[in-house]
């Protein structure tokens, strides 16, 4: 599992580190991304180191659950990664009421917004991908 959770800790470095070029391929608003999205109810307009923090968190769980269910290789990371984001798409209706860059107009409408849906795969396939890679195969 401390493998996992390493390995995941990688891949999400690795996803926010891909953020910029993911929101310039996939076209979502400019200041959308996953850590904006973890950080800013937490901490407004400084959320950036917040908002990694929570994603690093996230991703060393991810990755200790993936090998704890015995997940190995690029493929298997990138089919849990896609079916963690499919999964978890609907809640993009309760952040479209809640969080504060919705609440002020800085983002449009997320659950029905083609572009963010389009960049969240990307980033979850760079996650997905990684995750897999270091995960390794025992």
């Amino acid at each position: 599992m401390l493998r996992g959770a390493f390995a995941g800790i990688a891949a999400a470095t690795a996803w926010a580190a891909a953020e910029p070029l993911g929101r310039r391929l996939a076209g979502p608003p400019m200041s959308y991304s996953d850590v904006r999205l973890l950080g800013a109810p937490l901490a407004g307009k400084r959320c950036r180191p917040v908002g990694l923090a929570l994603h690093l968190g996230n991703g060393a769980v991810f990755g200790a659950v993936f090998r704890l269910l015995g997940g190995r290789g690029w493929k298997q990371g990138l089919a849990a990664a896609q079916a963690e984001n499919v999964a978890l798409w609907p809640a993009m209706a309760v952040v479209d009421r809640l969080h504060p860059e919705r609440r002020s107009g800085a983002w449009p409408p997320l659950v029905t917004n083609g572009r963010v849906f389009a960049y969240e795969v990307a980033m979850h396939a760079v996650f997905g991908v990684t995750l897999g890679l270091l995960a390794g195969r025992d």
